[in-house]
């Protein structure tokens, strides 16, 4: 593989300036997630950049073992330069076709490298839906990264275990958008304010 099948630059701009845009009066509100506040999403998103950022390098270790439900993700006072910064790096990282190949490892679990770069965009495309939401403002995923996240929710919807990880399906119309019907894959509403 010469040229990695999807640049994740495009959809980590869309959340880093999401994430600008957040005030710190909003930090308190309500997301699309019952157990997460924004902090607690922000806080997540920094988690899941450093630790996709490092399976993405196959450097395996406490960023890559640690399952996603150990604790409620927060933020510290320097997160403002530090999401921007890790979403960069988590960039960059997938950039590198050797990260696409082989196993790698996220939340504890041993995967293909192609299927984690899938669940962090993913994580990425869902995750940014959620945090415009709860704060209100507008949200435009890079199309190519709502594809493959909707080709992947859409591919989990088959697994019997899936409701484990996303939550039952929400039913959407099939004229529905793109980013509504892989919100609904995702067992979010799709209608969802705070």
């Amino acid at each position: 593989m010469t040229v990695p099948p999807l640049d994740f630059g495009p959809q980590t701009l869309v959340i880093a300036r999401l994430a600008e845009a957040v005030t710190d009066d909003r930090l308190g509100n309500a997301t699309p997630c019952p157990e997460h506040t924004v902090r607690n999403m922000l806080g997540h998103l920094l988690g899941l950049s450093v630790a996709f950022r490092d399976a993405a390098r196959k450097d395996l270790g406490p960023t890559t073992d640690t399952p996603p439900t150990d604790s409620v993700p927060d933020i510290g006072p320097g997160w403002r330069e530090e999401l921007p910064k890790t979403l960069d790096e988590l960039a960059e990282a997938w950039r590198d076709p050797a990260a696409w190949t082989g196993m790698t490892r996220a939340g504890g679990v041993d995967l293909p490298a192609e299927i984690a770069a899938a669940v962090a965009i993913d994580e990425l495309v869902i995750h940014g839906w959620d945090l415009a939401r709860a704060v209100g403002l507008p949200y435009d995923p890079d199309p190519a990264a709502l594809q493959a996240s909707y080709d992947f929710l859409r591919a989990s919807a088959e697994d019997p275990s899936r409701d484990a990880i996303f939550g039952p399906i929400v039913p959407v119309p099939q004229d529905a958008s793109l980013l509504d019907r892989a919100v609904g894959l995702s067992g979010r509403d799709p209608g969802w304010t705070p």
